[in-house]
């Protein structure tokens, strides 16, 4: 009997140790705070955020330097006009209302 449990032991030990080693590969890859699939989400929600900034770093871009050159004259005319009410001298200005 007792080269049966001498053998028994290591065995057990190593089923022990399975068990041991499985239980702690699903805590980290599932149930951890840190875990693996939690990390796979991290990244992806980086690698999303990291693209919205390039493209509005590019956005911000391109309206600085709209802004930057300033309006044309015919603008500035069209905005004074129309939101104004603005004329020329000796222009008579005829508005026109639509019918709801």
């Amino acid at each position: 009997m007792s080269l049966l449990s001498s053998l028994a032991k290591p065995q057990m030990r190593k089923r022990f140790l399975l068990i041991g080693l499985a239980g702690l590969l699903t805590w980290l890859t599932f149930l951890d705070s840190h875990s693996l699939i939690r990390r796979v989400g991290y990244y992806h929600n980086l690698r999303q955020v990291t693209a919205e900034n390039d493209r509005l770093r590019e956005q911000n871009t391109e309206l600085a330097q709209h802004v930057n050159e300033g309006l044309s004259d015919e603008m500035t005319e069209r905005v004074a006009r129309e939101q104004y009410g603005m004329r020329r001298p000796g222009e008579t200005v005829y508005r026109l209302e639509e019918d709801d």
